[in-house]
């Protein structure tokens, strides 16, 4: 028979105090598999190359906004972009790929954000090496959307289903006239593509109250060229050619809630620009950021740097908190395991004598001691990672359709592979003293005590 095996029925006929202190152990291990579960599903989202692109471009402002914004659509636009830079920029020959987003609306069910582009969109990667699988066809009417999976199954909308959207926001309760149709649905994809309605970006600029009054674009042109007078001058000529086509009202002021729909690109703005670079030239990226730094009223950012940023300088402080906390948990655990076998010492020092009477040696009564320690610690790290995986899979569902995020609540953390070399360690920590408590009985002692 070996310690183990003695060890073990030494434990069962404790029963109580083993179980309880292998359930502290287990609650210990527990809290730690669902911290590092939460945190790599976060960590996942939002560090990895969430997108497909080297570059997001938008008006000037703060880069983690812009990120936030047009990535993972946490945080409202800066503010928009003419439309006429995205042409500028589609003819650039450092870039590759240059993809408008707009941004403004919301489904009135579910209040899921409406986001405006083109085709080229869900042609290119949503992440490296990962494309799109729609169930459905391409957007090219007007009215056409595209649906995320989350959008689709927490509304019960299909192909074929049709919905309204709320101009400026769920807060502003105005809802367009239009009625949108649903012709595609994406597979899942465990990015904020999931909680989207795409529109035709030419729909997009087609529904009324999307397009802002001529003084307004004029002056945002001017701001935005007034380092380039060859575009101005570009731009100004079609904003020209809207003020003589816009209706008047019966004051002689020109009426902007009565233009047509059709307007030309000078009037169309864009909320942001996901941009391709030449693979085979790195610093194209670079040179085109670094140009919009001292050229126009816009920024192009790196997707990765203010993600980064944000995952080391707030969520990694609160991941080494939780990690902390929960290291000292079983930490305590593991003295209530010390406690648990000292205490026994003292009712067990007869059978250790018997024991030793028999032929075991001091040796081996301190081996048995370790064993036992090392079981609580073993089985209780056990028991403790299939319930925190066990409940990562029954919260899993109810966690991705709150937060959007996808989670595999089996993924394991490099993290977890020496959880347990850890365990084993602990345990021949807080067992050595109960064990050389043993070694040294002395026979005769403990035999007439």
């Amino acid at each position: 028979m070996n310690l183990f095996t003695i060890a073990w029925k030494s434990l069962k006929q404790r029963r109580l105090a083993s179980s309880l202190t292998t359930l502290n152990i287990a609650l210990g291990v527990m809290l730690m598999v669902l911290v590092l579960v939460m945190f790599g599903a976060v960590d996942a989202a939002f560090t990895q190359r969430s997108i497909a692109y080297d570059l997001i471009v938008g008006p000037k402002g703060a880069d983690l906004q812009l990120v936030l914004s047009a990535v993972y659509r946490m945080q409202p636009p800066i503010e928009n972009l003419p439309y006429l830079y995205l042409e500028q920029l589609q003819k650039d020959r450092r870039v590759v790929s240059a993809v408008p987003l707009a941004f403004g609306d919301v489904t009135q069910e579910g209040s899921f954000p409406i986001v405006g582009t083109t085709p080229e969109f869900f042609e290119n990667d949503f992440t490296p090496g990962r494309a799109f699988k729609i169930r459905g066809k391409r957007i090219n009417g007007l009215l056409d959307t595209i649906i995320g999976y989350e959008v689709a199954r927490q509304n019960n909308w299909d192909i074929g289903s049709t919905f309204s959207i709320i101009h400026g926001g769920a807060e502003s309760g105005d809802v367009h006239d239009e009625q949108f149709v649903v012709v595609a649905v994406l597979a899942p994809t465990g990015t904020a593509n999931d909680r989207t309605v795409f529109l035709n970006i030419e729909g997009f600029y087609a529904i009324a109250g999307h397009t802002k009054p001529v003084k307004e674009i004029e002056k945002r042109l001017r701001d935005f060229y007034a380092s380039d007078p060859e575009r101005l001058a570009i731009a100004m000529e079609q904003i020209e050619s809207v003020k003589k086509s816009e209706p008047k009202n019966a004051e002689g002021v020109h009426d902007p809630h009565h233009r047509h729909h059709e307007n030309p690109d000078a009037m169309k703005e864009v909320t942001a620009i996901l941009v391709k670079t030449r693979p085979d030239t790195p610093f194209d990226s670079m040179s085109l950021s670094m140009e919009l730094k001292t050229g126009y009223q816009a920024m192009a950012v790196n997707p990765i740097v203010p993600i980064r940023r944000l995952i080391d300088g707030m969520l990694g402080n609160i991941k080494k908190a939780f990690v902390a906390l929960i290291s000292v948990i079983i930490l305590v655990s593991g003295v209530g395991i010390f406690v648990s076998i000292y205490n026994s010492m003292s009712d067990r020092r007869r059978e250790i004598g018997i024991m030793r009477a028999l032929g075991a040696g001091r040796m081996h009564v301190f081996g048995i001691i370790l064993a036992e320690s090392v079981l609580l610690c073993v089985v209780g790290g056990l028991v403790g990672w299939l319930a925190g995986h066990g409940l990562a899979v029954i919260s899993a569902p109810t966690l991705t359709e709150r937060t959007g995020l996808l989670i595999n609540p089996w993924s394991v953390d490099p993290r977890e592979a020496i959880l347990f070399p850890v365990l084993v360690g602990l345990a021949a920590l807080v067992g050595f003293l109960p064990a050389l408590t043993a070694y040294r009985t002395n026979v005769s002692d403990a035999l007439s005590s």
